[in-house]
């Protein structure tokens, strides 16, 4: 046998071999499957707690995660735990916003926002949690430098238009992440 045919053969093995292996690499397409049991069809998601003094934040972050939800297709939502098969429930415990960067006058430039939370699935036929974070920690960060006055303080309106912008990144994020989490089993 010539060495050409012997590389040939060689190769075709070669590419063969790395299909078989990646076929049963185990890789799927994400959002496609869900980790729950095949009999939770319907999730309640009652409005979550809010530990904090950010006025509405609860009222935010259960909206997203039931439109995150909603948006995957898959289950029926509903806004109670009444008549469902798994309820959703979550509480807010903390709220920080700390400057995480300062300008040349020393005045905070760029603030985070860390919320920490705690989330749990639970199946309503027999109470067992289904899926638990107690200490989901999210951060976001916001610049804080328009509108600054020539004395260097900075505008009370930029500052709070900024920080609602932020908790609904920050809002949008923890949605995302809760329902990958608890669809994908990660």
């Amino acid at each position: 046998m010539s060495m050409r045919k012997t590389l040939r053969i060689l190769r075709v093995l070669c590419v063969l071999s790395c299909g078989l292996f990646v076929s049963g690499c185990g890789y799927s397409l994400a959002g496609r499957g869900s980790a729950l049991p095949a009999s939770v069809r319907s999730i309640g998601i009652p409005m979550f707690t809010n530990r904090t003094t950010v006025f509405n934040l609860e009222t935010t972050l259960t909206n997203r995660v039931r439109a995150e939800f909603i948006g995957r297709g898959r289950y029926r939502i509903d806004p109670t735990s009444n008549g469902v098969d798994a309820v959703l429930t979550g509480e807010v415990t903390s709220v920080s916003i700390v400057p995480s960067a300062f300008n040349s006058a020393q005045l905070a430039s760029r603030y985070a926002i860390t919320m920490t939370a705690r989330v749990e699935l639970k199946n309503t036929h027999d109470d067992m949690v289904l899926w638990d974070n107690p200490s989901l920690v999210f951060r976001q960060e916001f610049d804080a430098t328009g509108n600054q006055s020539t004395a260097g303080a900075i505008d009370p309106t930029t500052f709070f238009g900024q920080d609602t912008n932020a908790l609904d990144r920050l809002s949008g994020e923890f949605a995302r992440s809760i329902v990958s989490a608890i669809l994908e089993a990660f």
